[in-house]
């Protein structure tokens, strides 16, 4: 990572068992985030969680906790900033649109969670990162920058690769999990995403549910599908296994 330490400095607010899950402070360019780390045994494989455009909510660490349950360390990044949540749809437009204008500050915030879960002792040689919707988005930035992961993974994120950029420096295999329904990320989109992975040989596999519409994975909204959840979810847990080494051994 380009000095990423240089930058980037933890603020550990834990207070009980290390390995609880926890909230904590962390600075990237002198500016406060608040991510949550949890952890069932040190050096157990990592996942990097990116967040959608609401910020890092109980739906994420929710998402961790279930991580967890299976072994797993998950380090849920923080993308907006310490107590950024935005509820209204212009401030979340406003804060992910910063972001997709420069792309060069989201590769730092990306760069600055992995640097933050090795704060944390995560074992930052087996990481695997995941995304929802701006998350995804985000997520396959990590993968064109190159960034060190053994997999990414996105839920109905955004699909699209800026002008400039390509997956020629892409060292992940990638999932890709995509609602069919989905007026947002269109199957055009889909397919054109598949065009890019082919194109540059990265490893890949698109999955797309019938009838399932944007934010199909996110619980207790109208947008939930739960049959695409579930299958998505399963497969997921099956991606980590077959790319990350066991956390049980």
């Amino acid at each position: 990572m380009k000095n990423t330490l240089l930058f980037l400095t933890i603020l550990l607010l834990m207070t009980s068992t290390a390995f609880a899950g926890k909230s904590f402070e962390y600075k990237i360019n002198d500016q406060p985030y608040e991510g949550y780390y949890t952890a069932p045994t040190p050096g157990a494989p990592l996942i990097i969680l990116l967040h959608d455009w609401n910020g890092l909510t109980d739906y994420e660490i929710k998402r961790a906790d279930m991580l967890s349950d299976l072994g797993y360390a998950v380090f849920a990044a923080d993308l907006f900033g310490k107590g950024i949540r935005p509820t209204e749809v212009k401030d979340k437009r406003e804060h992910t649109g910063e972001l997709y204008q420069n792309r060069k500050m989201l590769r730092t915030l990306l760069e600055g969670a992995l640097t933050a879960a090795a704060f944390n002792g995560a074992d930052t040689e087996n990481v695997v990162v995941m995304g929802y919707c701006f998350g995804g988005a985000a997520a396959l930035e990590y993968a064109r920058a190159g960034f060190n992961a053994k997999g990414i993974a996105t839920f109905h994120g955004g699909l699209g690769t800026p002008e400039g950029q390509s997956y020629e420096k892409t060292k992940a295999k990638l999932i890709i999990f995509h609602g069919s329904a989905d007026t947002n990320i269109t199957l055009e989109d889909f397919m054109h995403l598949g065009k890019e992975l082919e194109s540059a040989k990265v490893p890949h596999e698109l999955i797309s549910y019938g009838a399932a519409p944007h934010s199909f994975t996110v619980f207790d909204t109208e947008a939930y599908q739960k049959e695409a959840d579930q299958l998505s979810w399963t497969r997921f847990i099956a991606f980590l296994k077959e790319t990350l080494p066991d956390p049980e051994n």
